[in-house]
This record gives C-alpha cells, structure tokens and sequence, in this order.
C-alpha cells in the first residue's frame, strides 16, 4: 500500500478512529453573565479529544473514545452524551473508588465573553478519575486493535506521571501497529510548565505523522548549545506565509516522519468577532486558507473542530487546498454553537461556508 494510502483514506476506504484522553463536566453560566454573579449554571460535557470524537461520529467517520470515569451517575451521564452522538465507548473504563480514590469527573467553569470582555476558564480537574488511574493495567496492543487513526493531544500528559506513560505508550504501541498518529500540543499553562511541555511533546515528535501547531515543542538552532535559542523565537503569532513555510520545512526536516503539519492562525478584534486562517504543511509544499471572519456565540472547541476538519478532509483524499480550508471552515462554525464539540452532521454545509456559500438551503 502507498504511503498516501494510508494517510488518506478516499472514499473507498473507510478509517476506524480512536481517541484517548478526560472528559470533563463543563458549567456555564447563562446570558454571558459572569461565574461570581451566577445563580445558575448550563451543564454539559467537553475536552479535547472528547470534541474530536463527537465532531467525527457527527460526519460518519467510525469513532471511539477511551477514557476513565468514575463509575457514578456524573460519569455514566458524560457516556451516555458521547454515545446518544454515535461514539463508541465500549472501552471507556468505569473506575471503582479503590481504583481511583477521590472518584471524580474533572470539570471546569467557563464564562463566556462578550464584546470587550474576553471568555474566562477555571479548571477543577486536579485529582480527578482519569488522571488517579493506573495506566500500567491497560494493554495499549490490545486497545489499538483493528483501528487506523489514533489522536492525541498534549493535554493528557499533563494531568499527572501516569497519564505521561499512558501518552507514550500508546504513541510506541500506535507505531507499532501501523496507525496513522496526529498529535496536538494544546499548551495548558495552569496544568504543566512551558519548559516541561516542551520536553515532553518533542519526546513525542518521532512517532507522529500529522501535527497539529506548532508550539510546544524544541526546535534547537543547535541541539548542542541550546543557549542560541528555539528556530521558533521571535515568530510572531500572525506570521505571513514565508515564515510559516520556514519553520514547516525545518520541523519536516528533523522530523520526516511528520506527513502534514497544521495551525490555525487567529485574529481577536474583540471577544465577539474574530477572524480564523491555517496553513497546511503537505507533501514538501505549504498552503494558505483564506480568511474567515465571524461572530462567536462560542469559542471553546474551536482548535478541536480545526483538527477533526482535518482529519476528515484527509480521511477523505481531499486535495490540499480543500484540506485546509475545510478545517478552518469546520472551525468556524463550531464558534456558532454551544458547547464544546463541533456538532455537525451536515458535511455540505462546512463545504459551502469554505466556499464562501451562506445561503438559506432549502
């Protein structure tokens, strides 16, 4: 089989996705009123990996995710979400008070912006099952079985020492086995340091093959004399098309395993109106999406439905261009909907906004 068969799917060729990583209980406060004036709160469920998977099943791709919940009603309730949007979960474990003693789903408040007011998170996920549970008792071998694309994300890993085994075994096993690997970094600096993600998600670099950002990650003008800095020093958050390229053609360079590397690039005018564009590293060339500016109604997930546009656009043998504009459309229209995941089960309509197409269908 060719390499390009691998990565992308076609139509032909249908994938099975697996995700690892914490669902966590998200509470929000209605009418964009502030978490130290509400006197009530919207519940749902959300997290990265979690997003991706919803996003996926959403578009028909076969999607499962596996996680630790402990075994009461809060933890049934985030499974029974997932699986009400067609995810598999048969190998989410629900975890016993012995297993995981504080017996915890992580959750985190989330106060929505407005106009000048930017969107606020507070995270109380310390401690929870997912991150108290011992990973040494799963066999990653026998986890990955029979599925093609695994994803991960650098958030997992900071949760605690053995959610960081979890990450790397699964990396080793998923090479292993033959599965297409994408990684996102999604930097959390209330959960690790920025030196510490960086040494851990560049120790997982060599077993990816589609990279979601850029950061965090060592990229050494001299792996002898780190003191001469990162090549990514002084990149500025909005770069043009041949700084991005550059950076692209070095991270492609130390690492050839990488097939494609993506990052959405974000413009914030305002806590209600942003603009979103990506560049896409694929087969030796780099692409530029056009510019998409919009209103949010809700910006968490935002990242999360890029890199499922993505996967999707590559499960399916898009071409390049359609690969990267897909994601930044699928990303914008997540900002239009409540919640954490990007709940489309209409792959027209993310077609027609990358087109550039807002017509009332009929």
């Amino acid at each position: 089989m060719e390499e390009n068969d691998v990565l992308c799917g076609g139509q032909g060729s249908p994938m099975k996705f697996i995700t690892i990583g914490e669902i966590m209980l998200r509470l929000t406060p209605p009418n964009y009123e502030k978490i130290r004036t509400a006197t009530g709160f919207d519940a749902s469920y959300g997290g990265s990996e979690a997003n991706i998977a919803l996003a996926l099943a959403n578009l028909g791709v076969d999607s499962t995710f596996f996680s630790v919940v402990p075994n009461n009603s809060v933890g049934k309730s985030a499974v029974r979400m997932l699986r009400s949007n067609d995810v598999h979960c048969s190998p989410v474990i629900l975890s016993t008070p012995e297993e995981t003693p504080t017996h915890r789903l992580g959750s985190y408040y989330y106060e929505k912006g407005y106009g000048i007011r930017p969107s606020k998170v507070i995270y109380d996920r310390k401690h929870s099952a997912f991150s108290e549970y011992d990973y040494s008792r799963v066999d990653m071998k026998k986890l990955l079985d029979g599925y093609t694309w695994l994803h991960l994300s650098g958030i997992t890993p900071a949760l605690s020492p053995s959610c960081r085994q979890l990450v790397m075994n699964s990396l080793k096993a998923a090479k292993e086995a033959g599965l297409t690997v994408s990684f996102d970094g999604n930097f959390r600096s209330t959960l690790w340091t920025w030196d510490e993600a960086r040494d851990f998600c560049t120790e997982c670099l060599p077993y990816v093959d589609v990279l979601f950002g850029i950061e965090p990650y060592h990229l050494w003008k001299d792996e002898a004399d780190h003191s001469l800095g990162d090549m990514k020093d002084g990149l500025p958050l909005q770069p043009d098309y041949e700084q991005q390229d550059e950076i692209f053609r070095i991270f492609a360079e130390r690492y050839p395993n990488l097939k494609c590397i993506a990052r959405h690039v974000r413009y914030a005018y305002s806590g209600s109106e942003n603009s979103l564009k990506a560049f896409l590293w694929y087969e030796e060339h780099t692409f530029e999406s056009r510019l998409f500016t919009f209103n949010i109604l809700d910006r968490v997930g935002g990242g999360d439905a890029f890199a499922s546009g993505l996967i999707y656009a590559m499960m399916h043998g898009s071409n390049p261009m359609d690969m990267v504009d897909f994601a930044v459309a699928s990303s914008v229209i997540k900002h239009t909907i409540h919640g954490d995941a990007n709940i489309t089960d209409d792959v027209q309509s993310i077609r027609d906004l990358m087109n550039m197409s807002y017509d009332i269908k009929r």
